[in-house]
């Protein structure tokens, strides 16, 4: 059906003739004018005479059945505008139903295009984080080649000192001395041990850097058995005057390869042919736990010896009230003699003349590798205090056992 809007017909009741019209509006108009439909006939001479009979009868037949007429055309006509109220009604809801619909697409199409937009604003970010990624993974596939290239210049190096150091021990083992290859032999794998247990040189220069306070503005440094020289770098780069002895010639040569100021010499003739008070500090990392007992004392005392007032003696050793550090780890070091107290040390400096004389810890073990504490604020009420009890247990077994690797005794003159 057409809306009810529709304008009438232009023809009158001709529009219902024939194919009668769908028009809700039509049939209204022809129901409230009460139009009347023509008489005709197409069959001559005989249906001109009937339509006339027809026409003369028509208002004998009306009459009678008036009031039916008006009813069936009130019924009709209540009948159509209860249709066309329902096709407005229809046509309304119709509307509504587009205009929600229309305002639907319309927020779908905004947040489609913000949702584009976000799209856009992730591929985009996508590619930086690849293109950073790559640039990332470049530079770290450079570092690591510079690093092998490094290393194996240091083979490179060491391999043909040591064929040199070879060839010199040989050419001297030939007069029947063999003491040389064995010196050579042992020099050798005390490198390695170095390398392999105690850290990188980078790892080493870190911890040595706390030790710097103690030292600028005191003068002239001795580091005693300098090793692979990571004091004695880290000295150098903040401007304070070092110099190392070591017995390590291979050691050594590593010291001077970075342009550090070292001498192949007991520690102890070091010591002695210092002038006295002519030194603003001596340090030794990791060397009096070679020492016995009555060296480590007269070491002491040889330091104190040498320097000024106001010298700093430093002396850092494995940490034996740790049980895992002085009981297992101490022990990958085959030249280690004994763990050394830090009590016993202290009192060694304050015999000596020492004063003040303070321990500083060093090293804690990571916390993963340690005893776990109970969580006693999840524990039930009833068993809480067991766990805090529990945990205070576990606090002084995982200082027994754990604690801090390392310790130093710093000693002022």
């Amino acid at each position: 059906m057409e809306p009810s809007d529709a304008r009438p017909p232009e023809r009158g009741v001709e529009s219902f003739l024939g194919e009668p019209t769908r028009r809700l509006s039509d049939w209204h108009w022809l129901w409230t004018g009460d139009h009347a439909f023509p008489v005709r006939s197409d069959r001559g001479l005989l249906g001109r005479l009937v339509v006339g009979l027809k026409r003369l009868f028509r208002p004998l037949v009306k009459a009678p059945q008036a009031d039916l007429w008006d009813r069936q055309r009130v019924f009709n006509l209540v009948l159509v505008e209860k249709l066309i109220a329902l096709e407005e009604t229809r046509l309304v809801e119709l509307q509504s139903a587009i205009d929600h619909l229309a305002r639907q697409m319309e927020q779908h199409r905004l947040q489609t295009l913000e949702h584009v937009e976000s799209m856009a604003e992730t591929v985009e970010r996508l590619e930086g984080y690849r293109v950073e990624g790559l640039d990332e993974l470049l530079k770290h596939n450079d570092a690591l080649f510079a690093l092998l290239d490094q290393k194996l210049d240091r083979y490179r190096r060491e391999t043909k000192d040591l064929w040199g150091r070879l060839g010199g021990a040989l050419a001297r083992a030939e007069s029947g001395s063999t003491a040389v290859l064995s010196r050579v032999r042992d020099e050798q794998g005390y490198v390695e041990l170095e390398r392999r247990f105690r850290g990188t040189e980078d790892d080493i220069e870190g911890r040595l850097a706390r030790y710097v306070g103690y030292l600028e503005g005191r003068g002239d440094v001795l580091d005693l058995g300098c090793g692979r020289g990571e004091s004695l770098t880290v000295f150098q780069r903040h401007g304070i005057p070092a110099r190392g002895v070591d017995t390590n010639a291979q050691m050594l040569e590593l010291c001077r390869e970075k342009g550090l100021q070292v001498e192949e010499r007991d520690l102890f003739e070091a010591l002695e042919a210092a002038d006295e008070g002519s030194l603003g500090g001596v340090v030794s990392f990791h060397v009096i736990e070679h020492l016995p007992l009555e060296s480590l004392d007269r070491f002491v005392r040889l330091s104190w010896r040498a320097l000024k007032k106001g010298g700093v003696l430093i002396l850092e050793t494995p940490n034996p009230l740790s049980v895992v550090a002085g009981a297992r780890n101490f022990w990958v070091d085959p030249t280690h003699r004994r763990p050394v107290h830090p009590e016993s040390l202290m009192l060694l400096y304050r015999l000596a003349g020492f004063e003040p004389v303070e321990r500083v810890d060093l090293r804690p073990f990571a916390e993963a590798d340690r005893l776990p504490q109970i969580a006693a604020d999840e524990a039930p009420r009833e068993l809480r205090r067991l766990a805090e009890q529990t945990n205070a247990l576990r606090d002084r077994l995982d200082d027994l056992l754990f604690g801090y690797q390392d310790y130093a005794v710093v000693g002022f003159k």
